[in-house]
C-alpha cells in the first residue's frame, strides 16, 4: 500500500508539519486499519475563516473549527491511487492552543491530521462509546495516552 499526501499551507505559520511524518503515520493509520489499496489524500491548512467558510458551507455550523474532513466516495484515478479524501486543518487554532510555539504545534498537527484521516476512514464520535474508541484508535497511532490523544475541537 501506498500513501500518497499532498499538503497545501494557505497560512503564514511555517515549519507546523512535516510531510514525512504525516505521511508515516497515514500510512501506518491506514495498514492498521487494513487498506491495501494505494491511496490519496489532501491536507489544506488554513486559517480561522476559510475553515469557517467551509464548515457553514458543508456542516451547517458558522463557526470555525479545528479540522474537518471530506470523504471522496470510491474516487479512484485510472489505474492509480484511490483518492480518499480532502482534510482541512485550521494552522491559526493550532497556533492559538499551542501558544504559537512550533514543537507544539507540530504535535497538534499530527494530532488532528490522525482524527481526520480515522474520519476519512469511517470513524466518529457521534457517541459516548464511538467518542472513546476513536480516541483510543488515536493514541495507538500517535503512541501516547487516550487523554493525550484525544482533540479538544468539535
Amino acid at each position: 500500500m501506498r500513501v500518497g499526501l499532498a499538503v497545501r499551507n494557505d497560512t503564514a505559520y511555517a515549519n507546523c508539519h512535516a510531510l514525512a511524518d504525516l505521511r508515516g503515520l497515514a500510512k501506518r493509520i491506514c495498514g492498521g486499519e487494513g487498506v491495501a489499496e494505494d491511496l490519496e489524500i489532501s491536507v489544506l491548512l488554513c486559517d480561522d475563516a476559510t475553515m469557517q467558510a467551509l464548515n457553514a458551507q458543508y456542516a451547517h455550523k458558522n463557526e470555525a473549527t479545528d479540522v474537518l474532513s471530506f470523504p471522496q466516495p470510491d474516487a479512484h484515478i485510472l489505474d492509480g491511487p484511490r483518492a480518499l479524501g480532502d482534510i482541512a486543518i485550521s494552522l491559526e487554532t493550532v497556533s492559538r492552543r499551542c501558544d504559537a510555539e512550533n514543537a507544539a504545534m507540530r504535535a497538534e498537527v499530527r494530532l488532528l491530521f490522525c482524527h481526520g484521516l480515522l474520519h476519512l476512514l469511517g470513524f466518529d464520535h457521534a457517541t459516548a462509546c464511538a467518542k472513546r474508541a476513536m480516541a483510543e484508535r488515536q493514541a495507538v497511532y500517535l503512541e501516547c495516552s487516550v487523554d493525550a490523544a484525544w482533540f479538544r475541537g468539535h
